[in-house]
């Protein structure tokens, strides 16, 4: 995670992030999932954002071209981003957002690459103010889950998945 410059058209004063979700070892060095996240502050507290503070996110992961053509896919991207905030007790208001997901097919001289598919999930909500750092929390939770990393309670650890041979 690193701070990016943040938009200076969208509020007075803002902070912004972006965050990639890297493969564990073996030196692969694809992405998982990307995204952003800004806080915008305006002392104005716009009507339409229900107070001072909005977050803007946005969080995208390549999928399995099987699981991109699931009907419910994107209810269950929103789930995760709502699912995330109250898992961390962040306490917000006004949310909205667009989930899309992408499935590709290449033709003429990109044939001969696969079907892709790609999931993308724009969201913005109003957080308390004492809630800004659970926003972000839940929003890398989010970047995880749709990489396909599973959540996991804090102080436990994942065992690696290995079979083991048969018989």
């Amino acid at each position: 995670m690193t701070e990016i410059p943040a938009p200076v058209d969208l509020a007075p004063h803002a902070i912004a992030l972006a965050a990639d979700v890297h493969p564990a070892g073996h030196g692969v060095d694809s992405v998982l999932g990307t995204g952003r996240f800004v806080l915008l502050h305006d002392p104005d507290a716009p009507e339409a954002w229900g107070g001072p503070l909005r977050v803007v996110c946005f969080a995208q992961a390549p999928l399995e071209t099987d699981i991109g053509l699931d009907p419910f896919l994107t209810g269950v991207a929103w789930s995760y981003l709502t699912d995330a905030l109250d898992a961390r007790a962040a306490r917000y208001g006004a949310a909205s957002g667009t989930a899309t997901k992408v499935l590709s097919t290449g033709f003429g001289e990109l044939a001969g690459q696969s079907d892709g598919a790609q999931l993308e999930l724009r969201a913005s909500w109003t957080p308390e103010s004492d809630s800004v750092g659970a926003s972000v929390e839940a929003w890398s939770d989010l970047l995880c889950r749709l990489a396909g990393l599973p959540p996991t309670p804090d102080a436990v650890g994942l065992l690696p998945h290995v079979r083991a041979a048969r018989d």
